[in-house]
């Protein structure tokens, strides 16, 4: 009898001007206190199966497992108990991992490239959809005031092959904000976003939220 609140998480990766500030990572707990057997159990574990080695911990000095991820992707996680007869027990549980990427720049007209990997890194279902939101900021060049002129810019969404399969050009006018926001289902391959300052001479800000999204999967709590 494993028991546990959640199955499904999601990664936090913070960006400030092309650099990763931040990444919040996901930490599940899966408590084993209510198992039992006839014979003395000597230790419970789980195996995420994505290459890294099976966490355990002795069942005299604890009764929770804790799985941390890193990485986004559906994970069938094989969960288990061990007696002092080496009997194991096993079951699976279904986690799914997901992840946002934040993407900020400020005062900038050369944006940096931002890429977006969808691929799991544990071989499993590839995602179900890829959502950007984007928003371009041409600020007042002075406050209340303006005398800035207009921006214009282009998003362009680049495949593992160089080709721009998502293409938005738009002007942004002075103190506005242009937002692009679109979901992508193509997820079997690593993508660059790109925003091409095509003609102005106003620095621009940008906000940028990612999501890399999944099938909802995922086994169901059971607190």
């Amino acid at each position: 009898m494993v028991n546990y609140e959640f199955t499904n998480g999601t990664i936090v990766e913070t960006y400030v001007d092309g650099d990763l500030q931040s990444k919040s990572n996901v930490i599940l707990d899966f408590d084993f206190s209510k198992t039992s057997s006839e014979h003395e159990l000597v230790s419970f574990g789980i195996d995420p199966n994505d290459g890294r080695s099976p966490i355990l911990v002795a069942a005299e000095t604890s009764q929770t497992v804790s799985v941390e991820f890193s990485e986004h992707g559906i994970y069938h996680l094989d969960v288990f108990v061990i007696d002092e007869m080496e009997s194991r027990e096993n079951l699976t549980i279904i986690v799914r991992i997901e992840l946002n990427i934040e993407w900020n720049e400020d005062t900038t007209n050369e944006p940096t490239s931002l890429e977006i990997d969808s691929i799991p890194k544990n071989a499993g279902l590839y995602p179900s959809m890829i959502i950007i939101d984007s928003d371009v900021e041409n600020p007042e060049l002075i406050e209340n005031v303006g005398g800035g002129r207009e921006v214009e810019i282009t998003w362009r969404l680049f495949d593992e092959a160089e080709d721009a399969c998502l293409v938005r050009p738009t002007t942004v006018d002075e103190g506005e904000i242009a937002n692009w926001k679109v979901h992508h289902r193509i997820t079997n391959e690593i993508h660059d976003l790109r925003i091409s300052y095509d003609s102005g001479q106003d620095y621009i800000d940008i906000d940028q939220s990612i999501s890399i999204l999944y099938e909802e999967v995922e086994s169901p709590p059971n607190p």
